[in-house]
């Protein structure tokens, strides 16, 4: 969620650090700050709301020194103003934090009966201060980390720099991603790898409980019990490369026209195009004796996963279970021998996620993850990923990594098909072959882009939005409303078409857009009927359809998008992006903030 970055280089360290914290700037925040060490003493510079704040401020109060910190903060203890920005720094210590120190009020009430005075409602502060207690009683700021750091509960990863020392930085984590970079006499800390992609690939990830001695030359890790532990270093292929906004308005709108390109490239790598048939790389388990695949992911990947429970069960008869993950560990559910726990993350670090996959592995699951970055917590705790090839989605709602998660998603449904027998080669190549024609066909509703512009003029003027969906197309029901609501901020909900009758109709007037997701296929007839029924009652329906959907459909819609026509196994793939571009540009009309819409943030890394 927050973004972490240190320095301890050869040059002025502030303009790097906000650099770094530019690209993290997909984790969502609401103020950042930095912190450099100059002439034996801390200096910071903080600013709320956005990083072109902070670069202001800097510009009429430049800082010097050549090793700093730097954060991205989305608020979770303390309103999100200048004075709980971090880093938070005495005469004596500076620190930047990600995560929840759960046990702060007690050890600030400690530290205060012992003459420590806050100045923030932070939970981060008490480690300024913790570190300071420790100096105060001549430990040697290694020490003094080491002793705090056994007196916090949480999840955390921390950076932290001394007054005087500007060849140490003291990074840890619990629970919450650090990694180190390596350079030519210069080291970094960060969040992830890539805010240190301009300033180094080569990168050492810190493991559960490591704290880290960073020198100017080199890096000595501690685990847990402070035993000096060695940790691989690798090199990485992350770049920063591909995170401007080229010709487009909005991240958000880039990559929802990147789509075509990256579910090519995504399919590339586990279709053959000549034998039709799906290829995926070795795994250490046998897809044919899996008695049950346990699917926990959270927000749009969990929609992604709910697609997938209709493709696993109906094309490879395979029986799933689905929990949203923030939910699934405290139902403590009983997992079978042999089972496979699926997780699903675009970030890889998600932290509900990630406490879920612990919770399977304790519970003796094999664990493989779909993932778009690689090297993340989530890739590193799996037996197996499979990679989502979306590039970095810097936009908050994801778009190209939530249907490059159903490209993925579909060919392991194939796969498994093949291996329980479930299907015979016939189908698994009219499947491939349709899933093959998926980027030709995406690209064929972009086309339509200006006429969902003119739409979204109407739709701007909703106060409510109802989603429809059936089948497959159901998750794409709750998809198009999360959408909507988190970057237009209108109320949207999505529901299964044939659950109307059941107590939504209720809703239903001239005032609330009805948006409809009906291919031509076997459930069209039945959805249809709904969506007369909307009608009836004086509903406005966007009907979203094929050529054929359409016609049969006949008037009564107020307005109707023709999507191709293609098998339905896909259609949740091509379906998803008319309902992105409604949410984009029904947002850009309403003026939100689109790629960072309020009290959102990119990578959930805090439970």
């Amino acid at each position: 969620m927050c973004g972490i970055i240190g320095i301890l280089g050869k040059t002025p360290a502030a303009p790097l650090l906000v650099d770094a914290l530019k690209r993290l700037e997909y984790r969502g925040y609401d103020s950042a700050g930095v912190a450099t060490l100059v002439n034996g003493g801390i200096e910071r510079r903080r600013a709320e709301g956005k990083l072109a704040n902070l670069a202001r401020r800097l510009e009429v109060e430049p800082l010097e020194g050549t090793t700093g910190i730097g954060h991205t903060r989305w608020a979770t203890h303390g309103l999100p103003n200048e004075t709980n920005a971090h880093p938070h720094a005495n005469q004596r210590v500076a620190v930047v934090h990600n995560g929840i120190i759960e046990n702060f009020r007690e050890l600030r009430a400690e530290l205060e009966g012992l003459g420590h005075s806050f100045e923030t409602e932070t939970d981060t502060e008490v480690m300024v201060h913790l570190v300071t207690e420790g100096l105060n009683q001549q430990k040697t700021p290694q020490e003094a980390v080491a002793a705090a750091l056994k007196r916090l509960e949480g999840a955390f990863a921390l950076a932290i720099v001394f007054a005087g020392r500007h060849d140490l930085m003291i990074g840890a984590r619990r629970g919450s991603p650090l990694a180190v970079g390596y350079g030519d006499g210069e080291m970094f800390l960060g969040s992830d790898a890539l805010g240190l992609a301009p300033l180094t690939n080569r990168i050492c990830y810190l493991e559960e409980g490591d704290w880290v001695e960073v020198g100017p030359d080199g890096a000595v890790v501690h685990d847990e019990g402070d035993q000096v532990v060695e940790r691989k270093v690798v090199q990485t292929a992350l770049s920063g490369a591909a995170i401007g906004k080229g010709q487009y308005r909005h991240f958000m709108q880039k990559e929802i026209f990147e789509q075509p390109t990256v579910i090519g490239d995504t399919l590339q790598t586990l279709v053959n195009p000549l034998s039709r048939k799906v290829g995926l790389p070795a795994l250490p388990f046998d897809l044919a004796a899996i008695p049950r695949i346990t699917i926990s992911a959270c927000g749009t990947a969990f929609l992604a996963g709910m697609v997938a429970k209709y493709w696993f069960e109906q094309i490879a008869r395979q029986p799933v279970e689905i929990d949203i993950a923030s939910e699934f560990r405290y139902r403590e559910a009983p997992m079978p021998e042999g089972g496979l726990s699926l997780f699903i993350s675009q970030s890889g670090e998600t932290i509900d996620t990630l406490a879920a996959l612990h919770y399977a592995k304790a519970q003796g699951q094999q664990i493989l993850s779909i993932v778009n970055v690689p090297e993340s917590a989530i890739e590193r705790a799996s037996d197996a990923t499979l990679m989502t090839l979306a590039g970095p989605e810097i936009g908050v709602a994801s778009t190209k990594a939530f249907t490059t998660q159903l490209t993925v998603l579909a060919c392991l449904a194939l796969a498994i098909a093949r291996a329980r027998g479930a299907t015979d080669a016939a189908r698994e190549a009219e499947l491939s072959t349709a899933l093959t024609e998926v980027p030709a066909r995406a690209a064929e509703i972009l086309n339509h882009d200006r006429a969902i512009r003119r739409l979204a003029q109407e739709l701007a003027e909703a106060r409510d939005v109802l989603f429809l969906g059936r089948g497959s197309l159901y998750p794409l029901a709750l998809e198009g409303a999360l959408k909507l609501k988190e970057i237009s901020y209108i109320h949207a909900e999505g529901y299964a078409a044939g659950e109307m009758k059941h107590g939504p109709i209720a809703l239903i007037d001239d005032g609330v857009p009805v948006i409809i997701c009906a291919p031509s296929g076997p459930l069209f007839d039945k959805t249809a009927s709904n969506a007369q029924e909307v009608i009836a009652r004086g509903g406005r329906v966007i009907f979203i359809s094929d050529a054929e959907g359409i016609a049969r459909f006949g008037e009564g819609a107020r307005h109707t998008i023709a999507l191709p026509k293609v098998d339905p196994f896909v259609a949740p793939i091509l379906y998803a992006v008319p309902v992105q571009l409604l949410a984009y540009h029904t947002a850009v009309v309403k003026g939100t903030d689109v790629d960072q819409p309020r009290n959102l943030a990119k990578s959930v890394t805090v439970e």
